[in-house]
C-alpha cells in the first residue's frame, strides 16, 4: 500500500514562499498535503486556499482580519486557532507527528514557531532567515533536543547543502554566496539618495514580497546569508565570501581545500530549493521548467562595492560582535525598512539608522527566546522612535 501524503503545515502560505509550496503540492499531490496553514491578514485568500485543499487547520494573525474572517466565513470559522502568535505555536502542537513545517513567515516573528517545531520534533523547511539570525543557537539546540531537521530554503544555502553532500567538513576551505545585486549595481553610488521606491522595488531577477526586494537592493539580505551560512554549516564567518553574479544562475559555490569548486546552477525558481527541502535532500521529479545550460549565455563574477551595500558590511561588524548585536542589526534593519515602503524614510537612510541602532545597544548574547524578543522589541521601539522624530 502506498504511504499517505505528507501533512505540511504552512506558515505564511498567502506569500511567496507559500504560494511556491502549494505549486508543489498540486505537482506531486500523492506525496504532500496542506494539513495546516497561516496567514498574517489575507483573509479571503487563506479561505480559497482552505477550501481547495481542504485544509483542516488555519490560524489568521491580524485580529481584524480574523474577525472579518469569522463573518465571511462562519463554515471555516472553527477552523482557526487564537490570533496572534499563540495561534501559530497552537497549529504546530495539533500538526500531525509526521507534519513538516515551512515557514515562509517574514521578519522576527517567525523565530517563536521554528523553535517550537523543532524542539516538538518536526522537522522545518525554513524560508524565514530571520530565525536563524536572530536566534540562530537557540535554534540549532531546538533541533538537537527535539531530533529534528533543519532544511534551507533560501535558493544560497540550499545550493550550499546540496554542493556538500558527500563532502566531510574537513574538506571546505570556503563558502561562496552569490548576490544579484538587485536594482542598483551599475547605478553610481552618488545617486542612491534619488532613487524612488518602485525603482527599489524593481528587481532585475527575482519576484519577491516588498520586504526582502528592499533587502536584496541594499544587500542586507546577503549579510543575514552571511550570518545563517555561519549558523547552518558551522562556518566560521572570515570564510564566507560574497560574490556579486548578475545571471542568478549559480546560486552558490563551496571551494574545497585542494582548491577544486563545487556550484550548484539552475534557473531563478524559488520552487527548487524548496523542492529539495520536502524531498529531504532528495532531487524530486518536477515538472517545472527545464533549465537549459547552452542557452543560458555567459556567466560573470565581481567583487561587491563596499560604498554601494554598506549593509552588507554592517551586517560582518554585528555577527563579529555578538549574538546580541545581531538580533539589533535586524530589529533596526525591519524597522528602517518599514519606514522606507511607508516613505517616511530615504534608501540611503536605512544604513545610518542600522549603525546608529548597533552603536547604541550592545546586548549580551540571549539564552532564551524570550530574551531575543526582548532585544527585538527594544530596538524596534528605539528605531520606530527615531524615524517618527524626522517627519514634519
Amino acid at each position: 500500500m502506498a504511504a499517505s501524503p505528507r501533512p505540511l503545515l504552512l506558515l505564511g502560505a498567502t506569500g511567496s514562499i507559500g504560494g511556491s509550496a502549494l505549486d508543489l503540492v498540486r505537482l506531486r499531490p500523492g506525496e504532500f498535503r496542506v494539513w495546516g496553514a497561516s496567514a498574517h491578514r489575507r483573509g479571503e485568500e487563506l479561505a480559497a486556499l482552505a477550501a481547495r485543499h481542504e485544509v483542516e487547520r488555519l490560524a489568521l494573525s491580524e485580529p481584524h482580519a480574523r474577525e472579518d474572517f469569522v463573518r465571511a466565513h462562519p463554515a471555516l470559522a472553527p477552523r482557526l486557532t487564537a490570533p496572534g502568535g499563540a495561534g501559530l505555536l497552537e497549529l504546530i502542537e495539533e500538526a500531525p507527528s509526521e507534519t513538516m513545517v515551512v515557514n515562509g513567515l517574514v521578519g522576527a516573528v517567525g523565530l517563536q514557531p521554528t523553535v517550537a517545531a523543532l524542539r516538538r520534533g518536526l522537522d522545518v523547511a525554513l524560508a524565514n532567515k530571520e530565525s536563524l539570525v536572530v536566534g540562530g543557537p537557540l535554534v540549532l539546540e531546538a533541533a538537537r533536543e527535539g531530533g529534528a531537521r533543519l532544511w534551507p530554503v533560501d535558493s544560497e544555502h540550499s545550493a550550499i547543502a546540496q554542493c556538500l553532500r558527500g563532502n566531510p567538513p574537513g574538506e571546505l576551505r570556503r563558502i561562496w554566496l552569490t548576490a544579484s545585486g538587485g536594482p542598483f549595481r551599475d547605478l553610481p553610488p552618488q545617486r542612491l539618495a534619488s532613487v524612488t521606491l518602485d525603482e527599489v522595488l524593481d528587481h532585475p531577477t527575482w519576484k519577491m514580497g516588498p520586504k526582502i526586494t528592499v533587502d536584496s537592493a541594499t544587500m542586507m539580505n546577503k549579510g543575514l546569508e552571511v550570518i545563517e551560512a555561519h549558523y547552518l554549516f558551522d562556518v566560521p564567518l572570515p570564510r564566507i565570501r560574497v560574490v556579486l553574479h548578475r545571471e542568478s544562475i549559480v546560486h552558490s559555490m563551496i571551494e574545497l581545500r585542494d582548491g577544486a569548486f563545487l556550484a550548484q546552477l539552475g534557473a531563478a525558481d524559488m520552487r527548487l530549493p524548496l523542492l529539495f527541502a520536502l524531498g529531504e535532500g532528495h532531487h524530486l521529479e518536477a515538472e517545472l521548467k527545464p533549465f537549459d545550460p547552452v542557452t543560458m549565455g555567459s556567466l560573470s563574477f565581481e567583487e561587491v562595492d563596499p560604498r554601494r551595500y554598506p549593509c552588507l558590511d554592517l551586517a560582518r561588524r554585528a555577527a563579529e560582535n555578538s549574538a546580541g548585536s545581531i538580533i539589533v542589526l535586524n530589529a533596526a534593519n525591519e524597522e528602517a525598512v518599514a519606514g522606507l515602503l511607508r516613505e517616511d524614510l530615504s534608501f540611503t537612510g536605512i544604513a545610518p539608522l542600522i549603525e546608529r541602532a548597533l552603536s547604541a545597544l550592545s546586548p549580551a548574547a540571549p539564552s532564551t527566546v524570550e530574551e531575543a524578543l526582548a532585544i527585538d522589541e527594544e530596538t524596534r521601539r528605539m528605531v520606530a522612535g527615531w524615524i517618527a522624530s524626522m517627519q514634519p
